[in-house]
């Protein structure tokens, strides 16, 4: 007999008036955003010029809608292009879920080269900034996919495995927590110690470069355990769509640190 943990019965609806929903990944979404804004204005302290608390308030604008953009245009062009095609205005139903992690994070990227180039902000040091706060709201995405009882892992014999509700009656991988966790609070973590080192603040870019380097190192890792998304199944021969997605961010980073590592700001 194989031990499994029940799923709890959470339901992904907090609070429903009437026609209005609010659910827990929205919510996941807005204090992801707030804490992150909340971080980033501590970092901004003004010691780089244009880059002080008033821009960091500024810039949560910014990142909610790059976030917003990118991440359902991500899912759109990645994940399901061809029922998008046939149903272009399912695009906007956005509150039908179907949000894609790669997707936000690009969309961010743009949104803070924008933002730096329009205030005379080094990108770069903007980018470290947001690389530090950025596993914030990974972490409550990660719970969220687990409170909906979405994205979850592989069959296993683990002896934490939960028994999702839509996931059949064999014990998964709790993968969603597995990337909460690792995205989330070890990112938030090594990359915070990082940043606040004089060598990486000599460099610009570095802290950057390892967030990206390391979210696709660890995504490409859980994927592993994730069962893959019932549409596409595996994409390239025993790898899917996220592990697809995760080797270039892992190739820009990696590249982007050995790049600035060799600098040094005056």
């Amino acid at each position: 007999m194989i031990f499994a943990l029940s799923f709890p019965a959470i339901d992904p609806v907090l609070i429903k008036i009437g026609p209005v929903a609010i659910r827990w990944y929205a919510l996941a979404y807005l204090a992801g955003l707030l804490f992150g804004w909340r971080f980033l204005m501590r970092l901004a302290d003004g010691s780089v010029k244009g880059l002080d608390r008033e821009a960091a308030d500024d810039f949560l604008v910014w990142a909610t809608l790059a976030v917003i953009i990118g991440g359902r245009l991500g899912y759109v062009l990645f994940y399901r292009p061809g029922f998008y095609l046939q149903s272009p205005l399912e695009i906007f139903a956005v509150w039908q879920g179907g949000m894609s992690f790669h997707g936000g994070i690009a969309g961010v990227i743009v949104a803070s080269v924008w933002f730096a180039r329009r205030r005379g902000i080094p990108p770069l040091v903007l980018g470290d900034m947001i690389a530090r706060v950025a596993p914030v709201g990974l972490f409550f995405g990660r719970l969220a996919n687990f409170i909906n009882g979405e994205l979850f892992g592989r069959v296993t014999a683990v002896p934490w495995g939960v028994v999702f509700p839509s996931g059949g009656p064999e014990p998964r991988h709790p993968s969603q927590l597995y990337e909460a966790a690792l995205e989330g609070l070890v990112m938030l973590v090594l990359l915070n110690l990082l940043g606040r080192s004089s060598w990486a603040k000599a460099r610009p870019g570095f802290v950057t470069g390892g967030f990206l380097a390391g979210y696709g190192v660890v995504r490409t890792a859980v994927e592993f355990v994730r069962e893959p998304d019932g549409h596409l199944g595996f994409v390239l021969g025993p790898f899917t769509m996220g592990q697809a997605l995760s080797v270039p961010m892992i190739i820009a980073g990696l590249v982007l640190m050995l790049e600035v590592g060799r600098r040094v700001r005056s």
